[in-house]
């Protein structure tokens, strides 16, 4: 990568950060575009070379949190759990202390679910979940072999779990924790 195209990236990067930031801070209506770019250290114009709204820079934000966190969990898993078992232990892991952030995640999940747009990124994020979720369990999968297909479908597996329990929960509350979890605990792959 050259470095205009790594500066180009960290811009992007921080924007995104500033924006998941202010939302954790300020909320949804507090993050505005001028509230971001400000945040970011940019000016208005510059935002939108790099997004389209708000909410594209938002999402990006904290999606890109979450890939970090979900990545990082499965990645301290025990070296002796099967491919699925890593999975579950991961997002248990990432279960714990979710009470303080139930409102947050909450508001993003609607915010994500509220327009055509917002829902089609966050699908596409889902596909890189699944993507970094399949490259750090491979190891863990017995005779695999040339394009096996198990990774990755153990990492689509779980992010639909968590797409369903996100969408349930937010329909009918409980608990997402343990919606994910009786999910989770449902796959299995041969």
């Amino acid at each position: 990568m050259s470095l205009a195209e790594r500066k180009r990236l960290a811009t992007r990067q921080r924007i995104a950060a500033s924006a998941a930031q202010l939302v954790a801070s300020v909320g949804l209506a507090g993050a505005t575009v001028d509230r971001i770019a400000e945040n970011a250290a940019i000016g208005r114009a510059t935002f939108f070379r790099y997004f389209n709204s708000k909410e594209d820079a938002i999402a990006e934000g904290v999606n890109v949190h979450w890939l970090e966190r979900i990545t990082a969990a499965l990645a301290a898993q025990p070296a002796g759990l099967t491919a699925a078992e890593a999975v579950v232990g991961a997002f248990a892991d990432l279960a714990v202390g979710f009470a303080k952030i139930e409102d947050q995640v909450r508001e993003l999940a609607t915010l994500t679910r509220s327009s055509e747009t917002l829902d089609a990124w966050t699908l596409h994020i889902y596909v890189r979940y699944e993507s970094a979720i399949a490259e750090l369990i491979a190891p863990r999968i017995a005779k695999l072999g040339p394009q096996d297909p198990r990774p990755r479908l153990i990492g689509a597996l779980a992010m639909a779990t968590v797409r369903i329990a996100l969408d349930d929960w937010l329909a009918h509350g409980g608990s997402l924790p343990d919606r994910v979890s009786q999910g989770l605990d449902a796959i299995e792959i041969a």
